[in-house]
């Protein structure tokens, strides 16, 4: 069991959220390699999004029952919890999300706290959806690049309905040269919007507990769609 332990959270009133929201969005317009304003703009413009979200997996039986389970052991996924996926067969999911990680220097342990939701318990959530969007990566077969993450935040929409992910798409799709934005209309947002509506709630799995179980047959299970290039 890995207990979360709440980051201090700060309470913000309307107009302070308001501006916390819109100075996050212009930063991260102007910085997009800015994580935590990146962050803060997702949880000041999400709460109503991540309260509903929380009572849609609590009213799915399939949701019900993963909910309840990661609820009371509040995983994380931080190095010490994740880190035997390094040790897993190639085919496997965990392997995969390990080459993931390890190919691009990225750590588990490097994603800002969440400081702007109002109970522990959304919290909590919001650091899941966080901490998990490498899993998707994975799981969607999708690049970190601005095409990449643009089109994931697409199939986060249509999961999530965070405004950020609707944000960042537009904003990743302004920055994106010409070529690029004819593809990623083209190819990449369809079929993210396919991809959405295809697979399972996202935020229901307990992903750490299918680290050992075959990629494709995960995804298979999940209705994960992948982009035929």
């Amino acid at each position: 069991m890995h207990i979360f332990e709440g980051q201090a959270r700060v309470p913000l009133k309307g107009w302070q959220q308001a501006a916390v929201a819109v100075g996050s969005a212009l930063g991260a317009l102007m910085n997009p390699a800015r994580a935590d304003l990146i962050a803060a703009l997702g949880e000041t413009t999400g709460k109503l999004a991540f309260q509903n979200l929380l009572d849609k997996m609590k009213r799915s039986h399939e949701g019900r029952i993963s909910l309840q389970i990661i609820l009371q052991e509040r995983p994380r996924v931080i190095s010490s919890a994740v880190g035997h996926a390094w040790d897993l067969p190639e085919n496997t999911f965990g392997a995969a999300y390990a080459k993931f990680m390890g190919s691009r220097n990225f750590s588990p342990d490097d994603r800002p706290p969440v400081r702007f939701m109002d109970t522990e318990e959304l919290a909590y959530v919001a650091t899941r959806a966080r901490e998990i969007h490498d899993f998707w990566h994975v799981l969607f077969n999708l690049p970190t690049n601005m095409i990449g993450e643009s089109a994931l935040k697409v199939v986060e929409f249509q999961q999530l309905y965070l405004p950020m992910c609707l944000l960042s798409t537009i904003g990743g799709s302004v920055r994106m040269k010409a070529k690029q934005r004819e593809n990623f209309f083209k190819y990449y947002f369809p079929w993210a919007i396919r991809a959405g509506m295809s697979c399972t709630d996202i935020m229901s799995i307990y992903y750490e507990k299918h680290f050992d179980e075959d990629l494709e047959l995960v995804r298979n299970r999940w209705g994960i769609l992948l982009l035929l290039t």
